[in-house]
């Protein structure tokens, strides 16, 4: 069973930037699709960013084109998620998963492995 562990949240001012990372303890990281997913408060989580199982192809959610870029290093079994140009409405807890696909995936519920999240603050 993959474990995931997320690290790299905190609190920074409007237009600054963060890196999370996440670092997968199973044997099955490089054979799926992972992905950042994000909740506020009172919200529903929302997919942010993913990226195949390669490498090769990933997607952002609109609210964070240009902004926010994932990737993933297959030989640390990692992956990371850089967030540049942050807005107080990038407020929340981050969460990385791992998905049951090879291709990125938009689709909350299509992610088997979470890990606990990251809390991530954006003052004004």
């Amino acid at each position: 069973q993959e474990q995931l562990l997320e690290t790299g949240g905190g609190l920074v001012q409007a237009g600054g930037s963060l890196r999370l990372s996440c670092a997968a303890s199973g044997r099955t990281f490089n054979d799926y699709a992972m992905g950042w997913s994000r909740q506020a408060p009172g919200k529903e989580r929302e997919f942010v960013a993913g990226i195949s199982y390669s490498g090769g192809s990933t997607d952002v959610a609109d609210s964070v084109k240009g902004r926010f870029t994932i990737s993933r290093d297959r030989a640390k079994k990692s992956a990371y998620l850089q967030m540049n140009s942050l807005k107080p409405e990038d407020t929340a807890v981050y969460y990385c998963a791992q998905s049951r696909q090879t291709i990125v995936t938009h689709i909350i519920y299509e992610y088997d492995y979470w890990g606990q999240g990251t809390q991530v603050t954006v003052s004004s």
